[in-house]
């Protein structure tokens, strides 16, 4: 199992804040978790198409290639604005 969270304005395009889900053989990395959640459709097509979005694993911010695991804790956020 792997823990999802989704942050701010993910969090309300899904209508979720966070779910486990069973993590698939084939996937080893966040670039592929982040394209099969993608094939859920909408609104998980558009809400993580976003080339902007930040991902962590385990609270460490990480690239779209980091290795994920079983066990793991991953999560989407949108970039922080200032003003």
């Amino acid at each position: 199992m792997v823990h999802l969270r989704y942050f701010a304005s993910l969090r309300e395009q899904l209508g979720t804040g966070e779910e486990q889900v069973e993590l698939p053989s084939n996937i080893t990395d966040i670039s592929g978790l982040t394209r099969w959640l993608q094939t859920r459709e909408e609104p998980w097509k558009s809400a993580l198409a976003d080339s902007r979005l930040h991902v962590a694993i385990n609270q460490e911010i990480v690239r779209p290639d980091a290795p994920v695991t079983d066990g793991d804790e991953v999560a989407w956020f949108p970039p922080v604005t200032g003003g």
